[in-house]
């Protein structure tokens, strides 16, 4: 089975394609690891990309599928994947169908994980992190019996910098602004599967297990 995984920051899409990995024995291929992976091995293809970042651009469209034509040739990818981060936009939604032409393979589907804006915005600045136990909570969803067991420690609730209300709703906006077209796109073709995904994270896992049968 190949997938593509739609989500946007704080829909859980990193914790579900674990869990599918995890079932199906798929490898799940994220563009960001395999940037820091090739930077980290100083790769031909690293070392390009590393170029770039050095230089403070984005790493291009043909690095990043170069990359990710040589993870879909690795042995433990012949009998699916799950592409996670990729593509993130309707350009490279149209190189990712070029690349897998040529590699004479088919997506079966491609799911989003769809949460409510006030829902994501809540999730990602509301996230802390306990001093002293390291426990990560959530001020609008954690129990406050989680909560006092870390302040009672003697611990705080410690947030990100870049988990402040501007820079997540900058990045939730850019997110729907380039994800919109593309959920178009693949919803024309008859792969787009669409997965409520506010509930519990078992509930949202069985509701991906039940789009993808």
């Amino acid at each position: 089975m190949r997938i593509v995984l739609l989500g946007a920051p704080g829909s859980g899409k990193g914790t579900q394609a674990e869990r599918l990995q995890a079932k199906h024995g798929m490898p799940q291929v994220s563009t960001g690891d395999l940037l820091r992976a090739a930077v980290a091995e100083q790769t031909p293809l690293g070392l390009e990309a590393k170029a770039a970042m050095d230089a403070g651009e984005l790493v291009s469209n043909e690095i990043v599928l170069a990359m990710i034509r040589e993870r879909l040739g690795q042995p433990d990818a012949a009998g699916g994947y799950i592409l996670d981060g990729f593509p993130r936009n309707l350009e490279q939604a149209k190189a990712l169908g070029l690349l897998l032409d040529e590699l004479d393979q088919t997506l079966d589907a491609v799911v989003l994980l769809h949460v409510d804006f006030d829902i994501l915005m809540k999730r990602l600045t509301g996230r802390r992190t306990c001093s002293k136990t390291g426990k990560l909570l959530n001020i609008y969803f954690s129990s406050q019996e989680e909560i006092d067991a870390c302040t009672e420690a003697g611990g705080e609730l410690l947030q990100r910098d870049d988990d402040n209300e501007e820079t997540i709703r900058h990045r939730l906006e850019v997110y729907d602004r380039q994800t919109a077209p593309l959920i178009d796109h693949y919803r024309e073709t008859g792969l787009l599967r669409v997965v409520e995904a506010q509930s519990s994270m078992d509930e949202v896992y069985a509701r991906l297990l039940e789009v993808l049968d």
